[in-house]
């Protein structure tokens, strides 16, 4: 386990060092469990005031935040709090899983495959004929790389991921358990008698440098053409991408959001969990859509969208405030009708 002191730490994540410089830290953790010799991440005015009964050794806290007494022995004061704690988790982190270069005898690996040096490639995987895995790539068991399928440098896919023919993925780019890349679009032709007949997928799937797609995803192939997603992309678990869909740099969408086919996001898009967009649609660049919206039409960027159908923000809260003042108009009119019956009753005497 790394251990530095709070001297070291503070150098290392270009913290300033407020307290006891030779204080040990060993590990990160959340405030409300630490104990000593942690690192914690006090961000907010909620946070810090739980430093009091904190028992870390280390706390990162804004720069110019008032921190109450008493606090841990050691304050890493630090103007971006998150950015600071995200790499002391790396500086913390267990190496990851070993895993040699090489092919093991228990992989499956066409002799008709290219495989870039340092590649590895764990028992039970399968590389088609065609492949090509770039440097350093590696292939946890189980996980399989379809036919003329191109992986470029420094990629990494965990038991069970798979990519379909044809497919393309850039350099660095990480599948977790059971994501799929390539499976067939839901593309049928409806018959006279209710039957659909299969619309053969042709297209491919492209994915850019430095994306990472969760576990239990699936990013469909394009009908024709190609489904793309950009460089540095973040795909969480249970996300469903379908055909013919684009999505620009650094764009985000998070568990069970999904898009039907030809939906363009474009670049810094947020999807929250259970967002939903119709196909044919297009975000526009650092929109953010909120938890379950539904997106039915365009949406410029540079907002944030909220309900179904998914509306700007404002729009949103003003639609909830009407729907709050419901009972209020409701015994409002109730009162009225009283008041009418009162007098038509005296008019009829």
């Amino acid at each position: 386990m790394p251990s530095f002191t709070a001297a070291a730490l503070a150098e290392t994540l270009h913290a300033a060092l407020e307290g006891d410089p030779g204080v040990s830290v060993t590990n990160v953790a959340e405030l409300d469990v630490a104990r000593p010799g942690d690192l914690v991440i006090a961000g907010a005015p909620p946070y810090l005031k739980k430093l009091p009964d904190c028992q870390a050794s280390a706390a990162l806290v804004p720069a110019s935040a008032p921190v109450p007494s008493p606090h841990p022995p050691a304050l890493l004061r630090t103007d971006d709090v998150a950015a600071a704690f995200a790499a002391a988790c790396a500086l913390f982190a267990p190496p990851p899983p070993d895993l040699p270069s090489g092919v093991s005898p228990l992989a499956s690996v066409s002799p008709d495959a290219t495989l870039g040096d340092g590649v590895s490639v764990g028992p039970f995987a399968v590389v088609e004929p065609g492949a090509v895995l770039g440097p350093g790539t590696r292939l946890y068991p189980h996980t399989y790389v379809g036919h003329f399928a191109r992986l470029g440098a420094g990629c990494l896919l965990y038991p069970f991921a798979s990519v379909r023919e044809r497919c393309v993925l850039g350099d660095r780019v990480i599948l977790h358990n059971g994501a799929v890349v390539g499976s067939d679009g839901f593309g049928y032709n409806v018959n006279p008698d209710g039957s659909r007949t299969k619309i053969p997928q042709t297209g491919i799937v492209e994915i850019g440098d430095d994306t990472e797609i969760g576990a239990n995803a699936a990013i469909d192939r394009a009908r024709f053409g190609v489904t793309r997603l950009g460089k540095g992309c973040k795909i969480d678990n249970l996300v469903q991408i379908a055909h013919n869909c684009v999505l620009g740099d650094y764009t985000v969408m998070c568990a069970q959001s999904g898009l039907a086919g030809t939906t363009t996001l474009g670049s810094r898009v947020v999807c929250a969990g259970q967002s939903g967009f119709a196909g044919h649609i297009k975000v526009g660049d650092g929109a953010i859509v909120g938890a379950q919206a539904g997106v039915a039409k365009d949406l410029p960027g540079g907002q944030v969208y909220l309900g179904a159908p998914a509306v700007p923000r404002l729009d949103f809260a003003k639609s909830l405030a009407h729907t709050a003042s419901i009972p209020l108009l409701k015994a409002q009119i109730k009162a009225l009708s009283a008041r009418l019956d009162a007098l038509e009753k005296a008019a009829q005497t």
